[in-house]
């Protein structure tokens, strides 16, 4: 440990003596130097923390009180943790001036024997503090060899992470690329106030999307927080408790063990594309019915699938796919069973039990994904659920990302059509009608006929023609659009155009 003004005292080679105490809190404080000078005014080449040594030759003979207080004003506005002054040199004793300027700036001043050469208290300083860097040195060396070996543990991640807590003396936390802590065997927990703060300040590193860190100094807690991984997607963030900032040893420790942990997490990428294949192999034995395969084989990687009934989630990735498969792989890792995933077509899906659907909604919005989810399925209806899901994707707007099959069925066949850009065909359909103004006579005529149900004298009646008119309209309406008004079908079909048109304020 390096030297302070108490262990100099105690060492009676030195045989130094306090004349003035002076604040008591220096006398504890770690010297970073000490050295000797004469000038009257040294402090333009000292620095702060150091132990000022001097025999007063050149300034003490005539030097007022006032004279020598802005000395020592000098000394301690430069940050000098004590002053010590040789006797039996140029003075006999040190000026009393001195001693009550010292007083009354409450910085230590001790006296310094003849015997004892400025030489020796320098040597004895920068010893203490040669011998405190070798020992910050060989224990820095030490801690990372100790976290080296630990990353070659099977359980090597947390192993490191459990290494850095018993180095450092202080609580770590490590946060997936999801948010979500990563949970170790320590000994350490996180103070059960810093929870909160640290998972949203967590949160805050990961949404920028690049390297960085935080230091947290708010409302008692205080904690070092660095994104670990490249930004493509970043792997997670180490957060560190802390009551000061690490030292430099502290600091190299953290920066090995995130490097450690980035490669760790980095090696991982290489199985993902093996992993999307056998996930993707998995679904189509799904799809197909095989399920005592799959289930076995997901039972044997990641605990089994979901249990019956399902909810299919069938997600659009936005700009970070990459994190969507990162969150949702972190979550299927920490709960196993709960949920299954794929890459499929382009798109991601997405398996849980009923009710589990809402736990990857987190994910889909912070990676900006449009989705949509299913009505409860059982396994064997594994493609209806993707069918739904599909459908209700498709209903999706920037304002409303996500969509539940079931609210559409509730809302009706038509709003589905609507919002599934259903007015588009209606316009499509309706286009050789639309063009002529002339034609509104006879997109009203149908239109009225369709609503009497194809009845023609309650609808001519309605439109005040006769019936023959009616007829005419109608049939010209038919062969305009390439329509069979005698099926049921096509009169369906040109319906619910009709309807849409009439549904969307905007449709002309």
């Amino acid at each position: 440990m390096p030297t302070t003004l108490t262990t100099l005292l105690e060492d009676r080679d030195l045989a130094l003596s306090v004349l003035v105490p002076g604040d008591p809190a220096l006398h504890d404080a770690p010297l970073a130097w000490a050295h000797s000078s004469d000038l009257a005014d040294p402090t333009p080449w000292l620095t702060e923390g150091g132990l000022l040594l001097t025999d007063g030759v050149s300034f003490m003979e005539s030097a007022t009180l006032a004279a020598v207080e802005e000395y020592v004003t000098r000394l301690q506005d430069a940050g000098i943790l004590a002053l010590g002054f040789a006797v039996g040199i140029a003075h006999d004793s040190v000026p009393e001036a001195l001693i009550t300027a010292c007083d009354h700036a409450r910085l230590p001043l001790l006296q310094v024997p003849q015997a004892t050469p400025f030489m020796q208290i320098i040597r004895h300083v920068s010893d203490a503090i040669a011998k405190d860097d070798r020992a910050r040195l060989e224990a820095s060396l030490d801690a990372q060899r100790a976290v080296a070996r630990a990353a070659l543990r099977p359980d090597g991640l947390r192993a490191i992470l459990t290494e850095l807590e018993l180095r450092l003396g202080t609580w770590v936390a490590m946060f997936d690329s999801s948010g979500e802590r990563v949970e170790v065997d320590t000994r350490r927990a996180v103070p059960a106030e810093a929870e909160g703060p640290v998972t949203e300040a967590a949160a805050r590193l990961l949404a920028k999307g690049r390297p960085g860190s935080m230091r947290l100094d708010d409302a008692g807690v205080t904690a070092t927080l660095e994104t670990i991984g490249r930004s493509s997607p970043l792997r997670g963030v180490l957060a560190v408790g802390a009551a000061k900032s690490l030292d430099t040893a502290g600091a190299d420790l953290v920066s090995s063990v995130i490097a450690l942990a980035g490669i760790a997490l980095e090696q991982s990428r290489t199985l993902d594309a093996a992993r999307r294949r056998l996930r993707l192999g998995i679904l189509e034995l799904l799809r197909s019915g095989t399920f005592d395969v799959a289930d076995s084989t997901a039972r044997a990687l990641w605990g089994g699938l979901p249990v019956a009934p399902l909810v299919v989630t069938l997600a659009e990735p936005g700009a970070d796919s990459g994190g969507l498969l990162e969150q949702l792989g972190a979550f299927a890792e920490r709960h196993h069973g709960r949920v299954f995933f794929a890459e499929w077509e382009g798109r991601i899906v997405i398996v849980t039990s009923r009710g589990d659907e809402t736990l990857v909604v987190p994910f889909l919005e912070r990676s900006q994904a449009r989705a949509g989810t299913s009505g409860p399925v059982d396994w064997d209806a594994l493609n209806r659920g993707l069918d739904e899901a599909s459908r209700a994707l498709a209903t999706t707007t920037p304002g409303r990302t996500i969509a539940r099959f079931p609210d559409l069925a509730t809302r009706g066949l038509l709003t589905y059509l609507e919002e599934s850009g259903g007015e588009a065909v209606a316009h499509r359909l309706l286009a050789p009608l639309l063009a002529d103004p002339d034609d509104a006579p006879l997109i009203e005529a149908v239109g009225v006929w369709l609503e009497h149900l194809g009845q023609w004298d309650p609808a001519a009646r309605a439109l005040g023609v006769h019936r023959q008119t009616l007829r005419s309209r109608v049939g010209t309406v038919g062969r305009r659009l390439g329509l069979d008004l005698e099926r049921m079908d096509d009169r369906a079909e040109l319906w619910a155009a009709l309807t849409l048109l009439r549904r969307t304020p905007h449709s002309s």
